[in-house]
């Protein structure tokens, strides 16, 4: 199969008669057992295994090249997998790829609409491929429309629609079927800062009535705040599957920032903390020249263990005097996590 979800699509798939609404093997998920794919010389992913619970928006992390689009491909049943086994809802997207297109929704990254028809003729129009009625397929149309703050553009052609605008009508177009499952490629991508609130909420709340919502981003402060778990890919494999209170919870670097810098400074060398200001990096007993540790507004960061050890940075420094003014991550949990495996690849 290729992938033709890029450019204008043809006449919409028409899909066997499951009701729309069937949960059957919606509790199991999204899950992938030693998944390859090539592509000529090319192996695009090359040892993929992860579960993706219902209930649960799990993020799919690693840069450009890691697998990520052709992962998604597979599980939406339009690319075959060379090796390996992949279920989507309790189906074979391989063996039973009807089944797994009645119960999944896909938004690919580059939304490819009929450029004639208006944003809700298209939504109706991805109604009827899944036998909705008409009237039902319209009624639909209009709700999602409203959900997604396009009902001032129903009657639009969509070949007007900006970027982000038919970021969100691919969003709606996934959701027409009412799917137990979301396979989402970069949906925040073209998203104004409104928007990219409103796509958080909705994702949460979809997720709270069961779905399973794999998501794949490169911007990882928005999966920060959306993803209970995440799937590290790189080169074609699964390097880390991990959720986000355990990535929350390890070793990480923390900014403080008070109103007097230099006492500050001078605490932490006195308490024996390594931290990192500026261009310099202070060790034990002194400072000596080091990375830039970010914006010089008088902050500095440190290396803490856990949630319990940064309570106990703050309850010592309070105690001695220091007016700490804010005590944060320096970096997102998943970033964290991204960035240290970055450096163990090098």
């Amino acid at each position: 199969m290729s992938r033709a979800d890029a450019s204008p699509p043809g006449p919409p798939t028409v899909l066997p008669e499951t009701p729309p609404d069937s949960r059957a093997g919606a509790s199991e998920g999204v899950r992938a057992v030693g998944v390859r794919r090539g592509f000529g010389s090319v192996r695009a992913v090359d040892s993929v295994t992860f579960h993706a619970r219902p209930g649960r928006v799990t993020a799919l992390v690693g840069p450009n090249g890691a697998g990520k689009t052709t992962l998604l491909l597979m599980l939406a049943g339009l690319l075959v997998p060379d090796a390996g086994t992949l279920t989507v809802a309790g189906h074979d997207p391989v063996t039973h790829n009807m089944e797994v297109r009645a119960r999944t929704g896909w938004m690919p990254d580059t939304f490819g609409t009929w450029d004639s028809l208006t944003a809700r003729e298209v939504l109706a129009t991805v109604g009827a491929a899944y036998f909705l009625s008409a009237a039902r397929a319209r009624q639909r149309a209009d709700e999602l429309l409203r959900l997604v703050h396009l009902d001032d553009l129903a009657d639009a052609p969509a070949r007007v629609l900006s970027r982000g605008q038919k970021q969100r009508l691919g969003l709606a177009r996934s959701l027409v079927h009412d799917p137990q499952v979301l396979l989402l490629d970069e949906p925040a991508s073209g998203l104004d800062p409104r928007s990219r609130v409103d796509l958080r909420v909705l994702l949460r709340r979809l997720a709270s009535e069961g779905r399973t919502i794999l998501v794949s981003s490169h911007v990882l402060t928005e999966l920060d705040e959306l993803a209970d778990d995440a799937v590290f890919l790189s080169r074609g494999r699964t390097v880390r599957e991990s959720s986000l209170a355990a990535a929350t919870g390890q070793r990480r670097a923390w900014r403080l920032r008070a109103l007097d810098p230099v006492v500050l400074t001078a605490w932490l060398e006195d308490a024996g903390v390594e931290y990192r200001r500026g261009t310099e990096r202070g060790t034990e007993g002194g400072t000596k020249p080091g990375p830039s540790a970010g914006p010089d507004d008088g902050s500095v960061q440190v290396e803490l263990d856990d949630d319990e050890s940064v309570a106990g940075l703050v309850r010592a420094a309070v105690l001695a005097g220091v007016p700490l003014v804010s005590v944060a991550p320096a970096n997102g949990a998943l970033e964290q996590v991204y960035l240290s495996l970055e450096e163990e690849r090098r």
